[in-house]
């Protein structure tokens, strides 16, 4: 039996992809995340411990640890699944606290668990995953910013953190996942009518863009596309340094654009 730690267990592409490493029969998953309800579900899968873990907090992450060492010394994978998304201006409204946190989560948080287990890591001969976002590598949307610039990081990270361990025989893999229907999506909506109502420069910008941004994140993916993908990372002998999974078509687009003629386009579509 081999051992995986994944934070953001109780997310819902979290226990999809949980559900998925399960099923091999494989694996022991120690889930991760701070919503005891679900972790009490999540509880009910085979081969499936919960484990109270807050990525912004030490203390949180230590005793995660112990709890952990009570299983297992080794871990064959650990999963960074752990993620907010907060829809914010650059420059209205509490800007500069929302960035803080998304990135003490989205980067942060990975930090602190990829070097409390690394030891664990090394001795079980393992492979560290972290989940990044088509966001990652695509040029930064308007308004999405924040967001945009927690991917970003996670990407410096990851290729960084990629290129030491190396010399100790450690993959370091990331997941760059498009847009999934999820209760994340459904905060997004929320936060951008709340900038809709409150900004004091953006309200005809922001209406004219919502059906886009609609449009863009109701996409239906099946989660499953998702988990399949992270199984690939998981379990391949010699693994891809980076795992694209169901990137939105307009965005792509856009990549294949000079940076000035995106512009022009963004604007264009406001007037």
């Amino acid at each position: 039996m081999k051992y995986v730690l994944f934070t953001g267990a109780t997310g819902d592409l979290g226990r999809c992809c949980i559900e998925e490493i399960v099923k091999t029969g494989k694996w022991t998953v120690f889930a991760g995340g701070t919503n005891k309800t679900k972790l009490a579900q999540l509880e009910k899968l085979p081969n499936v411990i919960p484990v109270e873990l807050d990525v912004t907090s030490d203390e949180s992450i230590e005793n995660a640890y112990k709890a952990i060492r009570c299983y297992t010394y080794v871990l064959n994978a650990i999963v960074n699944f752990a993620g907010i998304h907060v829809f914010t201006s650059m420059v209205e409204g509490n800007c500069v606290q929302e960035i803080e946190k998304m990135l003490n989560v989205n980067v942060m948080g990975m930090v602190r668990v990829n070097k409390r287990f690394f030891e664990m890591v090394r001795i079980g001969h393992g492979r560290i995953i972290n989940c990044s976002s088509e966001s990652g590598w695509m040029t930064p949307q308007p308004f999405n910013g924040p967001y945009t610039m927690t991917k970003y990081a996670v990407e410096a990270y990851n290729d960084s953190l990629r290129r030491e361990l190396m010399y100790l025989n450690i993959p370091v893999i990331k997941l760059q996942p498009g847009s999934f229907k999820t209760q994340l999506t459904n905060k997004i909506y929320e936060d951008f009518d709340k900038a809709i109502a409150s900004t004091n420069y953006y309200k005809k910008i922001l209406t004219t863009m919502k059906p886009m941004m609609t449009m863009e994140l109701g996409l239906d993916h099946d989660p499953k596309k998702l988990a399949k993908k992270l199984m690939l990372a998981l379990t391949a002998k010699l693994p891809s340094t980076k795992y694209k999974v169901c990137t939105g078509k307009l965005l792509m687009t856009l990549e294949l654009l000079p940076d000035k003629v995106v512009d022009i386009a963004y604007k264009a579509v406001v007037r």
